[in-house]
């Protein structure tokens, strides 16, 4: 039926959450078509990627998979407005591929696929994906290249090009993609996962319109961006009115051995919300600056970590404007590098805002967490197999304590749902062997509520040749914490190389590491920092850490 005071269809609330969760599972059934039939581990494994559905006039954000990175909210919401305002000759069967950072992207490693929906000849929405391919191309294998000084050195830059054209892929450009990347037989197939996702979300989406109607499906969207804007306003009203200041460092941008303030205003009047970044250090040498798209996304992003219950969709983003840091190296603009953006310029942007609004609202805070991703790449040789192969891997560290608890040990990096690779499946598909892997105790902040641990690893090359890199943040600092607590164990690298130990330069990033058969590479990642003085921790907590060998190592601090 019609609502007469909006002119549009009510809907009941019984259908409205069945909708709801029928738009999600669209997403859910994506993400899992992509995750199975991927090549890549870091996809199939770890979950590195994500499936949406945006809408057809302004790309805004309608739903995203529960399975999906929180990172690529706005992002590829952002990215879907660049291909809307690019592609306007778009048709249905056709499919866009695009991993421009400065077009709605992340690092060149994210590569994005957007496709029209049409339903009943009719566009009525986009469905689009992301998924992180080891490498594109560039001077270092696996793209995170922590010298780089242009855009041109970190790999392959797609703009927003038809990949499929009325159902069929375009084999031409298949063939120039594949030409400028590293292991490109195992490319075609992560190609492939993405488009097959693709079009399971057509098909759901299709079912579901058939079974419930436009009308009614659009009525609800419409309900549930509206319901999700009051809840996050009803949120943003139980912080104080005023504006709260907080800083953030990076260790470098990897060229500059000199830290990189990220510094934040945020001003809160009723429920309302504004983030000001001007401040922050100017663009850098090094890949360490942010696009514009990621650093939206990672302020929404940090308000989902502080208000988990909002829904996820247009409706929630209303209430908080964030100004355009242009001049900053959080605004980045063509052609300057931006491998970390995502997996750690993003981490930084987020810790700014928790520690800004940690006297604000202390009962819904969190020390720092680990706020790196802990990114090695290694590719190389394999005599044994007769082939060329690159491994990316990420690994988890400590979350920040909290108003109720101790922080999580080796959680996944604040920007996602993404979990470490087995090292089972590692080992079985690179010449590598995890000699230990453990958690690094005493590396939690102290406090009331201590950090979490980060963890301990070894991998060794067992034949070969390969090149390392890394790109890591918290080296030169750990974790910071707050209202006394103290911070977590910075992050350390070291490299066995040719019967000598070294460590990176910029303490948390470096490449060029050329490895041979028995080198070896050892990770610390950093605990999370400590919530509260340590003097108030309860008795029963610190006998309890003393049982299980949890103390505090002075070799870990």
């Amino acid at each position: 039926m019609l609502d007469t005071d909006t002119n549009r269809t009510a809907v009941d609330p019984v259908t409205l959450t069945v909708i709801e969760k029928g738009l999600q599972q669209v997403c859910s059934e994506m993400d899992l078509v992509h995750e199975k039939t991927s090549f890549s581990p870091v996809i199939s494994e770890a979950f590195d990627r994500s499936n949406g559905i945006y809408g057809r006039e302004d790309g805004r954000i309608i739903a995203q998979g529960a399975l999906g990175l929180p990172i690529f909210l706005g992002v590829m919401q952002e990215t879907t407005r660049s291909v809307i305002a690019e592609r306007d000759d778009l048709e249905d069967g056709d499919v866009v591929l695009i991993n421009d950072p400065y077009l709605g992207g992340t690092h060149l490693m994210d590569v994005k696929m957007v496709r029209p929906f049409y339903y009943r000849g009719r566009l009525w929405c986009y469905l689009a994906n992301t998924g992180h391919w080891p490498d594109t191309g560039g001077m270092v294998p696996g793209g995170f290249n922590s010298t780089a000084t242009e855009i041109h050195q970190e790999g392959l830059r797609i703009p927003p090009v038809k990949l499929v054209r009325n159902g069929q892929m375009d084999p031409e450009l298949v063939k120039l993609v594949l030409a400028n990347i590293r292991v490109s037989e195992e490319r075609i197939g992560d190609i492939k996962a993405q488009i097959a996702a693709l079009a399971t979300g057509a098909r759901r989406l299709t079912a579901l319109l058939d079974r419930y109607g436009q009308d009614v499906v659009e009525a609800a969207i419409a309900e549930l961006e509206t319901r999700s804007e009051t809840m996050m306003r009803a949120h943003l009203e139980t912080i104080p009115d005023g504006i709260y200041t907080a800083s953030a460092f990076m260790d470098s941008d990897g060229v500059v051995n000199e830290p990189l303030e990220v510094n934040v205003a945020i001003t809160v009047s009723g429920s309302d919300i504004g983030f000001d970044f001007s401040r922050s250090s100017p663009p850098c040498a090094g890949p360490m600056n942010s696009v514009w798209a990621t650093t939206l996304s990672s302020v929404y992003v940090g308000l989902k970590h502080i208000f988990p219950d909002v829904p996820m969709n247009a409706g929630c983003f209303r209430p908080i404007e964030v100004a355009q840091p242009k001049g900053t190296f959080i605004y980045a603009e063509y052609p300057r590098p931006v491998a970390g953006c995502a997996a750690e310029v993003s981490q930084r942007i987020m810790e700014a805002v928790f520690l800004a609004l940690a006297n604000a609202i202390p009962d819904k805070l969190f020390a720092a967490p680990a706020g790196t991703s802990g990114n090695l790449s290694l590719g190389g040789y394999d005599p044994e197999r007769g082939e060329n192969y690159i491994m990316y891997y990420f690994s988890g560290g400590g979350y920040g304590g909290w108003w109720a608890g101790d922080g999580l040990t080796n959680g996944c990096s604040t920007i996602g749902i993404s979990k470490s690779q087995p090292v089972e499946i590692l080992e079985q598909r690179y010449p590598i062997l995890f000699e230990h892997y453990a958690l690094r105790e005493g590396s939690g902040g102290a406090g009331t509520y201590r950090g979490g641990f980060g963890v301990d690893y070894r991998l060794r090359l067992l034949r070969g040749q390969g090149k390392a890199s890394f790109l890591m943040e918290h080296g030169r600092t750990g974790p910071p914490g707050i209202l006394g607590g103290e911070a977590g164990a910075p992050n350390r690298i070291e490299v066995g190389h040719g019967g000598e130990v070294i460590s990176p330069a910029h303490f948390s990033k470096g490449e060029g590491f050329v490895l041979r058969e028995g080198d070896w590479i050892e990770v610390h990642t950093p605990g999370g920092g400590g919530y509260g003085p340590a003097t108030d921790r309860a008795p029963e907590a610190v006998e309890r850490d003393r049982e299980r060998g949890y103390g505090c190592s002075e070799s870990d601090r």
